[in-house]
């Protein structure tokens, strides 16, 4: 008998990554039904919104209202991104499920982003953990540019690796390696994700890819053929860092969902609701999304035949 095909757990981020480089107002009505929406789909973990600083990312201001106003289905995670203990008080207080702390590898893109420097960002984390016990959270903590910085360029393994074991050592219960402008190639990939499994257990470990260059969805397939199966991906192929120049959006939700199910791989995701959710998108942000699948169809969605070659038959 064949063995089971291996389950890839798909993380959706479109909410919160996905939203937060959109020069368009999107309504906190329109933010809470596509959660809802994806909810209902049976995603395990929604990236709801993130607490950080309203003048730093207007769009997700409403970030706590979003939180009151979505239906909250059994059995599914709902995270919110903080860069700092005042940004994790105000996500318990809303009654978020996970802490998705975040530092860059790099420091210069962390001082960009969070305007922080890497010690400064460790002690936020070290006072985030206990409150989130007690209130029942969980804590998962990034590393931002973790494949390459655009500034500084390639970041040793060896600084991904001493992050990692820092945030261990501070408790947290999940590690994310983000390629935050998709510098990442499948062989770096591979070679990284296999150095960081041999300190955290693969099903503690999520990786975060954008398909800036192209080659998101390779990345993928590198991660996992070392044995992660978690995966961050947005609705439509939306989302970007606002302070990461030339970041384009993340790997497109509905294209990894394809290639799992085309290489027999399982995601317990219905491919066909959520090529009829991404084509929302486009009215919601105001402009087309780079996704792939939704504009050509799952790979077995035949056409008709022409006329002319029926006349013929």
């Amino acid at each position: 008998m064949m063995a089971t095909p291996p389950h890839i757990m798909i993380q959706e981020v479109a909410p919160r990554d996905g939203l937060q480089i959109e020069a368009k107002w999107v309504e906190t009505s329109e933010k809470i039904r596509l959660i809802n929406s994806l909810s209902a789909i049976g995603f395990g973990r929604i990236e709801v919104s993130s607490f950080v600083s309203p003048a730093a990312v207007p769009s997700l201001r409403d970030a706590a209202d979003v939180f009151a106003g979505i239906e909250r289905r059994p059995g599914t995670i709902y995270t919110a991104l903080i860069p700092n203990r005042k940004g994790a008080e105000l996500a318990l207080a809303a009654r978020a499920d996970e802490l998705n702390f975040v530092m860059s590898a790099s420091e210069t893109h962390n001082l960009a982003n969070m305007n922080l420097t890497h010690a400064q960002s460790l002690a936020s984390l070290a006072e985030i953990v206990k409150p989130a016990r007690a209130c029942g959270a969980m804590v998962n903590a990034t590393v931002a540019t973790a494949f390459g910085c655009p500034f500084e360029g390639v970041q040793p393994f060896e600084k991904v690796l001493d992050i990692v074991k820092r945030y261990l050592d501070l408790g947290v219960d999940g590690v994310t390696l983000a390629d935050t402008t998709g510098m990442a190639n499948p062989i770096q990939v591979s070679q990284l994700v296999a150095s960081v499994l041999m300190l955290v257990p693969a099903d503690m470990v999520t990786l975060h890819f954008h398909n800036t260059r192209g080659l998101g969805l390779v990345n993928v397939l590198a991660a996992c053929d070392t044995g992660v199966r978690r995966f961050d991906a947005a609705l439509g192929g939306l989302g970007g860092c606002p302070f990461a120049p030339g970041a384009s959006g993340n790997v497109c939700t509905e294209d990894l969902v394809n290639l799992c199910h085309e290489t027999g791989l399982r995601t317990g995701l219905d491919l066909q609701r959520l090529i009829d959710l991404s084509f929302r998108l486009p009215g919601l942000v105001g402009h087309e999304v780079p996704g792939q699948v939704a504009k050509a169809g799952r790979p077995l969605d035949l056409h008709p035949i022409p006329e002319r070659l029926r006349r013929s038959a």
